[in-house]
């Protein structure tokens, strides 16, 4: 055991020298498994192709962006908050478009994004595994947008969600987060804030669960639903904090139950532990949970202030 700690500390060390020679040459995007610096994350993307890779981002602020094609990545900053991307799409659809096997970002920050037709975000996810932690989306028509992969999952953990979504333009609304036919989505730990239009969380993903987060919807302008299941789902919605605010397009609900129809089925959706309320002053008569999917739901307590009725069948 002594023999091998005393090789493997010089290869650490080697490895440890080639990520700092990479930063200290200026390329602020070094993929950890070959020590390679880039000055452009495409290229760093593409240096790890159909493969595996973590590429570490130095502090700065981008305007640059790319797409995965293949592979799975982990686009990590050094200093979590520091790596930002502004105002710069690809493909008219975001600043990541992602469609490889599975993609991790943690500690990025993503602003300013907007396109022609209304939906600049920060990640636009196409296929594949999504996971995303400790990151903020901001000032932007959407955060994270995706399309359809029944097999694919989506986590996003401990994550700020603020100023987005938009309805204006005689366009579709956009959304802080609106997740389209992907197998399962989670969000814990995350704040939503000051909505500029459209829902905070919109998903039709069957599965969901949105446990610990915080909707401040007390700056929000012409905002919506605080959770939108259009298609129903089951899971968990638990032990969220929700405050509606009084600039809404739409306060006839904080959560909307299948709207749109039921396709994915609700029965045993559990809806328990959440805190729902106004503003201070505001007068109004809101349901915290408006259903149109009549399946039998674990609606358990949940603490909803003056004014708000607990549940609606619609």
């Amino acid at each position: 055991m002594k023999r091998f700690a005393l090789l493997a500390f010089p290869l650490i060390a080697v490895g440890l020298a080639t990520l700092a020679s990479a930063q200290q040459a200026g390329a602020p995007f070094t993929v950890v498994e070959t020590g390679r610096g880039y000055g452009r994350l495409a290229d760093a993307i593409g240096a790890i192709g159909e493969g595996e890779g973590t590429i570490l981002v130095a502090p700065g602020t981008y305007r640059q962006c790319a797409v995965q094609g293949a592979g799975s990545i982990t686009i990590r900053a050094r200093e979590r908050g520091t790596a930002i991307f502004d105002r710069t799409i690809c493909e008219q659809k975001a600043a990541l478009v992602l469609r490889g096997r599975s993609a991790t970002i943690d500690g990025l920050v993503f602003q300013g994004m907007a396109v022609p037709d209304g939906n600049g975000a920060g990640i636009r996810l196409e296929a594949g595994n999504l996971s995303v932690a400790y990151s903020t989306f901001r000032n932007s028509e959407e955060g994270i947008l995706t399309g359809g992969d029944p097999n694919g999952a989506i986590r996003i953990d401990r994550s700020t969600f603020s100023r987005l979504g938009r309805c204006d333009r005689d366009l579709d609304c956009a959304h802080s987060i609106y997740i389209g036919g992907y197998g399962s989505l989670s969000v814990t730990r995350s704040r939503f804030e000051a909505g500029n239009g459209g829902h905070y969380v919109k998903s039709r993903a069957p599965h969901v669960e949105v446990i610990d987060n915080s909707f401040d919807d007390s700056q929000g302008k012409q905002t919506n639903y605080m959770i939108d299941l259009p298609a129903g789902a089951t899971g968990r919605i638990e032990n969220n904090v929700m405050v509606q605010g009084r600039d809404k397009e739409n306060w006839s609900a904080f959560i909307a139950l299948g709207a749109e129809g039921n396709e994915n089925g609700s029965a045993g959706l559990v809806v328990q532990g959440n805190r729902a309320s106004y503003v201070p002053g505001l007068v109004r008569n809101s349901a915290f949970l408006a259903d149109w999917a009549h399946d039998k739901l674990a609606v358990g307590a949940n603490v909803i202030g003056p004014g708000v009725k607990p549940y609606e069948r619609r």
